[in-house]
């Protein structure tokens, strides 16, 4: 059985109050605390980060075992200590972790707290721990498919991860991979995925840029795009650059890609992510202005627009997400992508390809963006596609991509 020492729990404390409270990201928080405590074992760091993302995955429903109701200020503002403790402790006696001397228990009912989890007659968005307008919007636009969906974003992501061709092929990584205590097997394409999680980053593939993490899904988007040798590509919302480093293995490095972000300190990232992974055919863009759009029109043979949405279809991965999203933010997100995918399809040249891709699963941020564009561009554009990967299929995120042709 796993325990719970003093020193966890307060990093603990730390953490689910900095993400709650500070509205620090889940991913960075453990990152800062795994940092400031060098000292623990890798057990016990093990334990860190999973009950980290287990405790905010399933925040809500923790609270309403524990008898919190929601929503109330105890439900947030880092939640007061007597009802952090209590949620800590209620984590801990659903997964048989023990908590070490030195605790202060809060005398819950293990049995109690079990038949509570397992209660299928507890409405939906408690059941699933989501927020009831994220449940009543997402189930307008699925329906029944909302369920399955809902049941896949809730289970820990497998880690997936996309051989970089222009080094090495997928059976050779997962080779190497397993001369060094890590267990791997091919999936298709460059892909493979991890028999069981490891710290990867400290690997001598990892470091020699041989591999990249990339979901299987979100690898089928430059797939998609499917960029040839020699051609002119412009990955317009780049970010950190997961999609360029795989179009540029799929160009066998010959050819250019233009990757832009409105982020600086992504495409920084990028840029050292590129260098250990050999792409030389990258280069950099910052838009710091409508020019820089301007200058690119009708450039490209190949357009890909991975725009900012809801981020739905990668929930397991962010659980935090959906505590900080809101209708609102929703709208204005499908706003933005409206307008990008007007102004940023300009510079695809005619008769070049565009995709327009996303990782949601909401219509409304995919299916219904594409349809929109197409009635106000019929003339000019053709679909020739659209894909809606579902998180439920085969384990692997929730993405939307559509290839566009340009007439």
């Amino acid at each position: 059985m796993s325990q719970l020492y003093p020193p966890l729990w307060e990093g603990l404390n730390t953490a689910l109050r900095d993400i709650f409270a500070g509205g620090f990201l889940a991913d960075r928080v453990i990152q800062r605390q795994l940092k400031f405590n060098r000292k623990w074992g890798s057990r016990d760091r093990r334990l860190f980060a999973e009950a980290v993302y287990d405790i905010v995955r399933w925040w809500r429903k923790l609270l309403f075992v524990v008898d919190v109701p929601w929503p109330s200020k105890d439900c947030w503002e880092g939640a007061p200590p007597e009802v952090m403790a209590r949620v800590i402790e209620a984590w801990c006696g659903l997964h048989a972790v023990e908590l070490g001397k030195g605790i202060r228990r809060q005398g819950l009912q293990i049995e109690t707290l079990q038949n509570l989890w397992n209660d299928a007659s507890i409405p939906r968005p408690v059941r699933q721990s989501i927020p009831d307008w994220l449940d009543a919007w997402a189930f307008e636009q699925l329906e029944d498919r909302w369920d399955p969906v809902l049941d896949a974003l809730n289970k820990i992501a497998p880690v997936y991860l996309r051989a970089n061709s222009l080094k090495i092929s997928a059976e050779k990584l997962v080779s190497n991979l397993r001369s060094e205590n890590i267990q791997a097997q091919t999936v298709k394409d460059d892909a493979i995925i991890l028999n069981k999680r490891a710290n990867v980053f400290l690997s001598k593939s990892f470091r020699a840029g041989h591999f990249e993490v990339q979901d299987l899904h979100s690898q089928q988007v430059a797939n998609l795009l499917a960029p040839q040798p020699g051609e002119r590509v412009v990955d317009a919302c780049a970010g950190a650059g997961g999609k360029s480093l795989h179009l540029a293995a799929l160009m066998k490095n010959k050819g250019h890609i233009i990757s832009m972000d409105v982020a600086e300190n992504k495409l920084q990232r990028l840029k050292e992510r590129a260098t250990r992974g050999g792409a030389t055919c990258i280069e950099d863009r910052i838009i710091d202005s409508s020019n820089v759009i301007t200058r690119l029109e009708e450039s490209a043979d190949r357009l890909l627009l991975d725009v900012p949405c809801s981020g739905l279809g990668v929930l397991r991965r962010n659980p935090d997400s959906k505590w900080r999203l809101s209708l609102k933010e929703v709208q204005r997100l499908k706003t933005l992508q409206a307008d990008i995918l007007s102004r940023y399809s300009r510079i695809c040249k005619p008769g070049g390809i565009m995709v327009y891709a996303t990782c949601s699963i909401m219509p409304e941020e995919n299916e219904r963006q594409v349809e929109n564009f197409l009635s106000q561009n019929a003339m000019e554009w053709k679909l020739e596609s659209q894909h809606t990967l579902w998180p439920e299929s085969d384990g692997a995120d929730g993405f939307f991509a559509a290839r566009i042709k340009r007439l």
